[in-house]
């Protein structure tokens, strides 16, 4: 029975290269990408991760996830326009900690709501700190160093 069965996958396999249905897949002629890797349970998740172009931060539990996005706060808010864009965003978050802290899933991890005006008075410094020039010290010798002339440029020309 399972002789017959063979034979009719065969058949089909027969068929399809007689049609030229394997000519020209995308890959052929190339080793198989992994093949000398040792075997890894996950690597479908992997895979997906990777041409999907998702985050591998996107798997982690919900406390972890709040955890780091309070940590990364003030380098998340660095760039919006207004103090009420600031504002809306840290209370965004807060809002977020506040419902996983009323129903917890996951890991016991501590996430604490973030303290606004904190992150308010962080991203003012922010702004209100120019951006520092490229400038190097006086009496350091570097304009010394920039005014010389390198001995290829002093090679008088004909």
């Amino acid at each position: 029975m399972t002789y017959a069965w063979e034979a009719a996958v065969e058949a089909q396999i027969r068929a399809a290269v007689e049609r030229g249905e394997f000519d020209n897949l995308p890959g052929a002629g190339r080793p198989i990408p992994g093949r000398d890797l040792p075997y890894d349970e996950q690597w479908w998740i992997k895979g997906l991760l990777e041409r999907e172009k998702i985050p591998a931060e996107a798997l982690l539990p919900t406390p972890l996830l709040l955890r780091k996005r309070a940590e990364r706060l003030p380098e998340e808010v660095r760039d919006l326009p207004t103090e009420a864009a600031v504002r809306a965003y840290a209370q965004e978050l807060n809002t977020q900690i506040v419902a996983w802290l009323r129903t917890p899933t996951g890991p016991r991890v501590v996430v604490r709501p973030v303290d606004v005006d904190a992150v308010v008075g962080q991203w003012r410094a922010a702004r209100a700190r120019p951006a520092a020039p490229d400038v190097p010290a006086a009496g350091d010798g570097s304009e010394r160093r920039a005014r010389r002339r390198r001995w290829w440029r002093r090679t008088p020309r004909p």
